[in-house]
């Protein structure tokens, strides 16, 4: 079992929404996995544009007791980052994505839990498939 999880904005909307299609999963599989889990600032912003308030709030939530942190600064990662999107620019690759295959290159240990398919196209490293935990 990894250290702990990467998460996509996805699997925190459909954790944090009863309504979604992939509760359950998302629930029970996060579950599993220890705390913290890592994001990105790309994804909280993806995932409070999807929830509504209370949602939103709880999410919130999430953040401020550090059971979901921020692992990636963007400046940081000035060349990386926008290096992926343009390698991947016919898919075409969100910054969240983008950012999200970077943390899974610069954690070690990780696996990113998503609900995006497209997960299954990026590399790490140029040839190392992004180790996922999808439905």
């Amino acid at each position: 079992m990894p250290k702990s999880c990467i998460v996509d904005s996805g699997v925190l909307v459909a954790l944090l929404d009863l309504r979604e299609e992939r509760h359950v999963w998302a629930r029970e599989t996060l579950s599993r996995q220890p705390l913290p889990w890592f994001t990105c600032e790309s994804v909280l912003s993806e995932a409070l544009f999807l929830l509504d308030e209370p949602h939103a709030r709880a999410l919130d939530e999430l953040v401020r007791r550090q059971h979901l942190r921020i692992a990636l600064d963007l400046v940081d990662e000035l060349s990386a980052v926008p290096d992926l999107r343009m390698k991947y620019a016919s898919v075409p690759m969100s910054l969240a994505d983008a950012c999200l295959v970077r943390m899974s290159q610069t954690l070690p240990d990780r696996v990113v839990v998503t609900t995006d398919s497209d997960l299954r196209i990026y590399r790490r490293h140029s040839r190392q498939v992004v180790p996922c935990l999808m439905p």
